[in-house]
């Protein structure tokens, strides 16, 4: 999980509002000039007056399409980190509330308490948030009650320094301030940024969306997954994800696949294993016989189904790829006798199980799951192209933390898909 635990796609260009390597350009179609990651300034006094002249009120409101992209890519880069950076304030004052609360309020009552925290250093700050707080009552801004107190009117900064000039009180609950101090600081570059509506580069966003993860984490609002649990869920995925089912990401390729999640990320903490397709070389080729034993041996269970290698299914697939005869089977074969000497050297071997199935192969799939959630990795088979060059889906599985219905996303299609394939295979002795 890139650095400390949640993570989902974080702001490439498949999220973002036009191509990652646009030519003459930089990503999200900005033109030519701009910084990389940047995002310029749509809609410029010569690009207003372009279509119909000076004085021309309508050439004064038009966007081109340019513009337009701009403008989009903008807004979601924004959007992103926004959502990390609410969720961190809310989680920050909810520490801080946990915290001083109990010291200060016995004394001060109401919320006097945050007032008397602040104490001289902070009244200036303080005092504003109380009065932002009374013109929010007389306006009828405060739309929830839970929202009526001076806390909930703290920025980012004034919660971070009530928490530095207290730090003795949050020492016993964290062990390093100044890797909070840090997170906080990187954070505030995009704050700023975010709260001005100016231009976000990709860089400063996926630097906020790594500290964010990581201040989350040592904040105690992290998912405190197992390494079985790679891609935990992110706060983007939590609000959005309902709109792709439960497809976390897709890559053009397995190679772009592997950069982001290798294959000991993706099997190396697994309590079970489902794995079907042609000769399953994303398992065999990249994760070492020694460490399935191992893992198999932790209490995974594994069952693994191959393209029987005799069958004619084999032949017309080495026909489509335009390999030699007999190429493509000897492979499987290969690989097949590498897993079965995996499991000869397993104490029990009933725990490590492989068939072969002698129908047309559709896809391949891997379903890893973990002991709160799941991962599968998806590709079908295109007739001109090889599972490497093929490309993949990687799909959240269900499980305690998830937020989507598994019952209507991909995941439970797939292994719905692989339990018939497996009661119609043949066991390999």
């Amino acid at each position: 999980m890139s650095s400390g635990g949640l993570e989902l796609p974080p702001g490439d260009s498949s999220h973002e509002g036009g191509p990652a390597d646009a030519p003459g350009g930089v990503p999200g179609g900005a033109p030519a000039g701009i910084a990389a990651g940047a995002v310029s300034l749509a809609g410029g006094p010569a690009e207003a007056g372009s279509a119909g002249g000076p004085g021309s009120a309508g050439a004064a409101l038009d966007w081109s399409a340019e513009a337009w992209s701009e403008v989009r890519t903008r807004a979601q880069r924004a959007g992103r980190a926004y959502i990390w950076l609410n969720l961190i304030e809310q989680r920050l004052r909810s520490v801080v509330g946990a915290v001083l609360r109990p010291i200060y309020e016995p004394v001060h009552g109401g919320d006097d308490w945050v007032v008397a925290a602040a104490g001289p250093a902070g009244q200036e700050w303080v005092q504003r948030a109380v009065a932002v707080r009374e013109v929010s009552r007389r306006k009828g801004y405060l739309l929830d009650s839970a929202d009526d107190n001076v806390l909930s009117f703290l920025t980012l900064p004034q919660l971070r320094e009530l928490m530095v000039q207290h730090w003795p009180c949050f020492e016993p609950y964290f062990d390093d301030r100044r890797e909070i101090e840090l997170a906080l600081d990187e954070l505030e570059v995009t704050r700023n940024v975010v709260s001005r509506n100016r231009a976000l580069s990709r860089p400063v966003l996926e630097q906020a969306e790594r500290a964010s993860a990581r201040l989350l984490e040592v904040l105690g609002g992290g998912a405190g997954s197992p390494s079985a649990d790679r891609l935990p869920i992110d706060a983007v995925e939590d609000l959005v994800g309902d709109r792709y089912a439960d497809v976390i990401s897709v890559h053009p390729d397995r190679v772009r696949l592997q950069r982001q999640l290798p294959a000991e990320d993706l099997f190396g903490g697994a309590r079970r294993l489902d794995a079907i397709g042609i000769g399953l070389n994303l398992l065999v080729q990249n994760f070492s016989g020694r460490r399935l034993v191992r893992l198999t041996e932790a209490g995974c269970r594994v069952r693994l189904l191959f393209l029987n290698p005799a069958s004619s299914a084999v032949k017309r697939r080495e026909r489509e790829l335009g390999l030699r005869k007999g190429e493509l089977s000897r492979s499987v074969e290969m690989n097949i006798l590498h897993v079965r000497r995996v499991r000869a050297g397993l104490r029990d071997p009933s725990r490590f199980e492989i068939h072969v199935f002698d129908e047309t192969p559709r896809f391949t799939a891997y379903l890893v799951e973990g002991n709160s959630s799941g991962i599968a990795v998806v590709q079908s088979y295109l007739r001109r192209a090889r599972g490497m060059e093929s490309p993949v889906l990687v799909l959240r599985g269900g499980g305690r933390g998830v937020p989507k219905d598994a019952d209507h996303g991909l995941f439970t299609t797939y292994r719905e898909e692989f339990e018939s394939m497996w009661e119609d295979s043949r066991p390999v002795s």
